[in-house]
């Protein structure tokens, strides 16, 4: 759905967004879509004002963090580095859809096909812009995007996993069904093997490290079950607690005694890093992200019936996939601009740096929605596919 689809007058005199407004369900979970949304929003506000965004030597792009530079800041990334959440919230909306599809004789197949549809086709414009923008540059004797703006596609490796994550939901359903809470805590064992093969004894490198990946974005989205068959909410504020209990000390105790490092994002010059290749922290993460979120429903449950709030939410999903496959190319224009009108890349955490960053969300923010309003018409089509993409 496009801004101007949802903007676009109904045939009873509201609008569309109204409409999918007016139209949501009693029984339908939108505490998920408001933390599908919010994970959203948190991943392109860190890359657009908490990376160091600048040039190396050779004019490539990179983005190191300022964690070392906060005193604690490394605390923060245990809330802010939300992929967790999207992989849970994720496992809640994929296990919908998937018994959606059983209940009306579907399969495998139909499944796979409908959401891989939804997550693929918003990236084909993108590459495919970036494909020509790259041929324009080097025949104009410019430097291949290859060499300097690997960083625009970056955070689509995130995408790729969770394709291969939703591809597996027709055997991961099945198996939650029948083993329950055994299928998590065998892929949080196999990533710590990969772990302890990669990190301990030094030995199988990026093979080992990918199949310790695997298992731990599997587990994350695999608790997102427990969630949507009820076993987590029906415990209550206790079991919640409990919840974020156990992932807060599973955190601790890894980071501490373990070779993990205490910040969840990568920092520069740390030898090990969480997120790639993705450690056994991270299931620790998704469970003390889960307790939070569990702990904090009843009271988002009954903010979200506020009508304009809900509106914002619908709203906000509606352009989930747009936003994060442009955000990345909204901020390399918005640098290009910069550097056009005379101003230099900060390196450093300075204080004029942290002073900027209400630029970086404005700049950017601004590109952002002429590059979504320029690319409207080819999203038109799939109307309200990203409201129920985490349909209940």
């Amino acid at each position: 759905m496009t801004a101007g689809d949802r903007d676009r007058a109904a045939p009873g005199g509201g609008t569309l967004l109204d409409e999918l407004v007016d139209a949501t369900p009693p029984s339908r979970e939108r505490v998920v879509d408001f933390l599908r949304a919010a994970s959203i929003g948190v991943v392109v506000l860190w890359h657009w004002t908490l990376s160091i965004t600048h040039r190396t030597a050779d004019g490539a792009l990179t983005m190191p963090n300022p964690i070392p530079d906060v005193p604690g800041g490394w605390a923060a990334t245990w809330v802010l580095q939300v992929m967790p959440v999207f992989f849970l919230v994720g496992g809640y909306a994929n296990l919908a859809g998937w018994q959606a599809v059983v209940r009306g004789g579907g399969g495998a197949r139909r499944f796979v096909a409908a959401r891989l549809r939804r997550l693929v086709l918003p990236v084909v414009p993108l590459l495919a812009g970036w494909a020509v923008v790259d041929l324009l540059m080097q025949a104009g004797g410019q430097p291949s995007v290859l060499q300097w703006g690997m960083a625009v596609f970056a955070p689509l490796w995130f995408l790729g996993v969770y394709v291969g994550v939703v591809a597996a939901v027709p055997w991961t359903a099945p198996l939650h069904a029948r083993w329950g809470w055994r299928v998590p805590a065998v892929l949080a064992v196999a990533a710590l093997a990969a772990d302890a093969l990669r990190l301990g004894l030094g030995w199988g490198g990026l093979p080992v490290g990918l199949v310790g990946s695997a298992s731990v974005w599997l587990a994350c989205h695999q608790l997102g079950y427990f969630w949507r068959d009820g076993t987590l909410p029906v415990g209550g504020r206790r079991r919640a607690a409990a919840v974020t209990a156990a992932g807060f000390a599973a955190l601790v105790l890894l980071t501490a005694l373990g070779p993990y490092p205490r910040s969840m994002v990568s920092v520069q010059g740390d030898p090990i890093g969480n997120m790639f290749p993705t450690t056994a922290a991270v299931v620790a993460l998704a469970v003390f992200q889960l307790g939070l979120a569990l702990l904090a429903r009843p009271w988002l449950a009954s903010w979200l019936q506020r009508r304009r709030v809900w509106r914002a939410v619908v709203a906000a999903n509606a352009a989930a996939m747009p936003v994060f496959v442009w955000h990345m190319t909204a901020l390399v224009v918005f640098i290009w601009l910069y550097e056009w009108a005379g101003f230099e890349l900060a390196s450093e955490a300075t204080p004029a740096w942290w002073l900027a960053r209400p630029l970086w969300v404005a700049g950017p923010g601004l590109v952002l929605a002429l590059l979504l309003a320029g690319t409207a018409r080819l999203r038109r089509g799939r109307r309200g596919s990203g409201h129920h993409a985490t349909s209940t």
